[in-house]
């Protein structure tokens, strides 16, 4: 029973044909998708990928998270979504003239959105193509990949490098103290939801005056 999202299936072997069958019918939507011309920004149009610890935002989440990021950048702003790739999509749905965007992901099926895409792994955190100028981004909405203070340290060097000042952050609630310390941001009363639930409380956090309080 895949639906349960408590219980993460034990594989035998007797699993794994079922697990093949659930990538064929993956693979077959995917397809489909493409064929059919869909919005390639919505969310889930890429699927999440437990390996890679991608979970995305329910859509009122997302579309909160965006709208801040657009808000925050002001108008001609310039956004970076750094493991962030639900609100990329969600800005990106939006279509806005007013802003520019990129995201910076280890995933790259998300090179599929071209020029916008950078490939990033939090382990090289300054390893960024030389057009990345520094502090060249109004805001930079950041959800590092893991719960750890050794990611959040390298992330948070990514997110210096790249901000004017302005920084979005949606980690665990368990991050607070460290996210004050490397970055200098403070917890948010809004409560960010995933499209499926998570074990750990999440929360977001901010170096400025949000619309998130």
């Amino acid at each position: 029973d895949y639906d349960d999202d408590d219980d993460i299936p034990q594989l035998s072997s007797h699993t794994l044909a079922a697990l093949q069958e659930f990538y064929l019918e993956q693979q077959q939507r995917e397809g489909m998708k493409t064929s059919q011309g869909f919005n390639q920004y919505s969310i889930g149009s890429i699927e999440e990928d437990w390996q890679l610890s991608q979970f995305w935002y329910s859509e009122e989440t997302a579309s909160c998270l965006a709208h801040e990021a657009v808000v925050a950048a002001g108008k001609g702003g310039r956004i970076a979504c750094v493991s962030a790739p639900s609100v990329y999509q969600k800005l990106k749905e939006q279509d806005g003239k007013d802003f520019s965007v990129c995201i910076l992901e280890y995933d790259r099926r998300f090179s599929v959105y071209g020029e916008e895409f950078i490939f990033y792994d939090y382990n090289h955190p300054l390893n960024l193509p030389e057009n990345l100028l520094p502090h060249s981004f109004d805001i930079v909405v950041a959800d590092p990949p893991y719960l750890s203070d050794e990611c959040l340290q390298k992330t948070a060097e990514t997110i210096k490098y790249l901000t004017k000042g302005k920084i979005l952050l949606c980690t665990g609630a368990i991050m607070e103290e460290q996210a004050a310390k490397h970055l200098g941001v403070k917890i948010c009363k809004f409560i960010p939801k995933h499209s499926r639930n998570l074990a750990n409380e999440f929360r977001c956090y901010v170096n400025y005056a949000s619309g998130l309080d």
